[in-house]
C-alpha cells in the first residue's frame, strides 16, 4: 500500500526538510499549493484557502493518507501590531478550521492529520516544568495556539486522528531563530537575553522531522512537544553558540532594550522562561539523535 504525504506550508523551514526526507523514506510526497489550478506543477495539490477546499491525490482511495498542516504566518516577522496580531491569528485558527471542515465532509479522509502549533500554548512558566497536561496560558500566544489546536475538531468529530505538533525552538543554520542569530554571533557581538536565567526548549531541525515521521508511522494522536528532554537557561545557550562558533559572547542585551525594540513581542518570545519536557514523545519511544545543546550546536553549524 503507498503511503501518501500532503504538507501545507511545504516551502518553509520544516516544510522543506519534512518533504525532502519524507520523500527519500519511500512516502509519496505531495505539496498544497495556493495557485490556480491550471498552473499546479507535479506533485502539487490546488488548496484554495479563504474555503479550505483541497484537491486530494489522484488514485489515492485505498491507499494510506496523511496530512501535514505546517502553513501560517511567521510569529517573528514583525512588531506585534493589532493588524499583525490578526494575520497571526487568522493564519492559523481560521486556515485550519476551513481544512478541518472540508476534509471532515470528504468522503476520502486522511489516516492521520498532523498540525502545528507550539509550546507558546504555555506562557511564561518560570522555573516550573512543563508538559503536555499543562494547562494553556492567557496571554496573546497561549490563546491563539488554544484555539488553533481547536480549530482541528471538525476532524476529531468524524474519527480522523489528530496530532498536535506544538514545536519548541527549532536549531538551523538555513533558517528561523538561529539563522538571525548567528550573524551577529558570528561577529563576537552576541549575548544573553535579559538576565540569561529564562528556560529555553529546542531542538534540531532533523530530529523534529525525525519526531513529525515517526508520529506517522505509528500513528499516533493526542499533543506532543517537539523538544528535546534537557532545555537550557539563556545563558547556557548563548554560551554553547559561541563556543561552537569560537567566538566570545559578552555583550549582554538588556530586557528593557529588548521591550523599548520588539514591544510586547520581546516578552512574548524572548523573555519568557519555557522549561517543556517531550513526554508524549519519549512514552511513544522516540529518541533524538542530539539531545544535548553542547552536541547539538556543533553537529549543525558549517566549519
Amino acid at each position: 500500500m503507498n503511503r501518501h504525504l500532503i504538507i501545507t506550508g511545504a516551502s518553509g523551514l520544516v516544510g522543506s526538510a519534512l518533504a525532502s526526507t519524507a520523500h527519500a523514506a519511500g512516502y509519496i510526497l505531495w505539496k498544497a499549493v495556493r495557485v490556480p489550478p491550471s498552473k499546479l506543477t507535479e506533485h502539487t495539490l490546488f488548496w484554495d484557502v479563504a474555503t479550505g477546499r483541497i484537491d486530494l491525490p489522484p488514485d489515492s482511495v485505498n491507499d494510506q493518507l496523511f496530512i501535514v498542516h505546517l502553513a501560517g504566518e511567521s510569529i517573528a516577522a514583525g512588531r506585534w501590531t493589532q493588524e499583525q496580531k490578526e494575520r497571526i491569528q487568522n493564519s492559523r485558527v481560521d486556515v485550519t478550521r476551513k481544512l478541518s471542515s472540508y476534509l471532515a465532509s470528504s468522503h476520502h479522509r486522511p489516516d492521520l492529520f498532523l498540525s502545528a502549533s507550539a509550546i507558546g500554548l504555555y506562557g511564561d512558566g518560570g522555573e516550573e516544568e512543563l508538559n503536555e497536561q499543562s494547562p494553556a496560558a492567557t496571554d496573546f500566544l497561549g490563546k491563539v495556539c488554544a484555539q488553533w489546536e481547536a480549530a482541528a475538531g471538525p476532524l476529531k468529530k468524524v474519527n480522523v486522528p489528530v496530532a498536535h505538533l506544538r514545536f519548541g525552538l527549532i536549531l538551523a543554520p538555513e533558517g528561523g531563530a538561529l539563522k538571525q542569530m548567528l550573524p551577529v554571533f558570528r561577529l563576537g557581538l552576541g549575548g544573553q537575553l535579559g538576565d540569561g536565567q529564562q528556560w529555553m526548549s529546542w531542538i534540531t531541525l532533523k530530529d523534529a522531522v525525525a519526531a513529525i515521521l515517526h508520529i506517522i508511522e505509528q500513528k499516533l494522536s493526542g499533543s506532543f512537544n517537539i523538544v528535546t528532554e534537557n532545555p537550557v537557561r539563556n545563558c547556557d545557550f548563548t554560551t554553547a553558540l559561541a563556543a561552537a562558533l569560537h567566538r566570545p559572547a559578552i555583550l549582554p542585551v538588556p530586557a528593557f532594550a529588548l521591550r523599548m525594540l520588539l514591544g510586547e513581542m520581546a516578552d512574548g518570545l524572548l523573555l519568557r522562561s519555557q522549561r517543556v519536557l517531550p513526554r508524549s514523545l519519549a512514552k511513544a519511544g522516540f529518541q533524538p539523535q542530539h539531545p544535548k545543546i553542547n552536541q547539538a550546536l556543533p553537529s549543525i553549524l558549517p566549519g
